[in-house]
């Protein structure tokens, strides 16, 4: 079943839904045609303290419950994906690795920024050579005076050219293999790290994903975070949190999938009768309703064991696993249910389906996910 939510998770969740609907629907569609990043939108949402939810006060964050989080994104993935994930990745891999290896410098440093959506912040692991592989990283930090240089190339990074403070994994001694990568808080803001263009992606147009070349890419000794050879226990740390939360934006978008198929059911003619008076489209419609609502319960279900500060790696993979798999279908099936309007770009399921798609890659590939759900069965 799900959670008893409380009272001020409910109003967390109203406020998202109603400021999604209000500011971020009218223009969502014109943004993703002319991949318009949505910098107005993301700065009223640093403002609402939706930047930075689990951040305490004390460094510029909300200071609510991971739960709060979930329900909020969901909404906001809802209306539009790519507002969601900026701001999921803000949250996600930004702010809580500094939170949880920061030093008190560096949560004053760069929390209160990035908590508050002055600057955002982004996250480079990934590499032309090494996504899934995260041991096969080739970006090196080579030791000078006062700090370190990276050299190397990372890919597919969000946020960039819009942020600002970037969580990096780089080779800290090549002898130690996987224990010698650590991790950094890079300062974006200078002429060694250079963001080429935007990707052109099927999807989530609206964000910024972008290659980055790190060219002698200056980072003070101050800027280590955690613990020299410690880089992928940073990085795999908040991964049942990633996970949960790309498997929250499914649900958003598979909802609103639903939602459309179930108005254009409703209004959509053939042979004389609303097209849902039809066996076939019954069918898609009961199925992809239960679809949503089991994602839905994995998904909380996850939520509230992390909420509780909970080992979720089982529960977190399973949900990411299945509500994106079953997003991808919804989205599908919407798509289907349309007909030949839902092929058209006028029509909010055509961007849907396009922006679910990628749910099933990042934050870990649905192959990763069936291997980590098998692992943590076989323990």
């Amino acid at each position: 079943m799900f959670p008893a939510f409380t009272e001020d998770q409910l109003a967390i969740r109203d406020a998202a839904r109603d400021f999604a609907m209000a500011e971020i629907e009218p223009g969502a569609m014109a943004r993703d045609h002319a991949s318009e990043f949505p910098a107005d939108i993301i700065r009223q949402l640093g403002e609402m303290g939706f930047m930075g939810m689990n951040i305490p006060e004390a460094y510029g964050g909300a200071g609510v419950d991971y739960l709060s989080y979930i329900l909020a994104l969901e909404e906001i993935a809802r209306v539009d994906a790519s507002v969601a994930v900026t701001m999921s990745v803000n949250n996600s891999v930004a702010c809580a690795p500094i939170l949880k290896f920061g030093t008190e410098d560096q949560k004053q440093k760069y929390l209160k920024p990035l908590a508050s959506g002055a600057v955002l912040g982004g996250f480079m692991l990934t590499e032309p050579d090494a996504g899934s592989d995260a041991g096969a990283l080739q970006c090196k930090a080579t030791k000078v005076d006062g700090g370190w240089k990276l050299n190397g190339a990372k890919a597919w990074i969000t946020n960039g050219t819009v942020g600002r403070y970037f969580v990096t994994m780089a080779i800290t001694d090549p002898t130690k293999g996987k224990k010698g990568i650590s991790a950094f808080v890079l300062d974006a803001d200078q002429a060694g790290v250079v963001m080429a263009k935007p990707e052109h992606k099927m999807g989530l147009r609206s964000s910024r994903t972008v290659m980055v070349a790190l060219e002698d890419a200056f980072v003070a000794d101050g800027d280590l975070l955690g613990q020299l050879g410690e880089g992928l226990k940073v990085a795999f740390n908040g991964l049942d949190g990633g996970r949960i939360g790309i498997a929250a934006q499914a649900v958003g978008i598979a909802q609103r999938a639903l939602d459309e198929s179930i108005a254009y059911a409703k209004t959509r003619h053939t042979f004389g009768v609303p097209i849902g008076e039809h066996q076939a489209i019954q069918i898609y419609l009961a199925e992809m309703e239960a679809k949503v609502q089991a994602s839905r319960l994995l998904v909380y279900k996850a939520a509230s064991m992390k909420n509780e500060d909970l080992p979720c790696t089982l529960e977190a993979a399973t949900a990411k696993l299945f509500a994106t798999e079953s997003a991808v279908w919804v989205c599908d099936r919407a798509v289907q249910v349309f007909g030949g309007y839902g092929y058209s770009a006028e029509y909010v399921v055509e961007r849907l389906y396009r922006d679910v798609r990628v749910t099933t890659i990042y934050e870990g590939t649905s192959e990763i996910q069936r291997m980590v759900v098998a692992r943590q069965l076989l323990k």
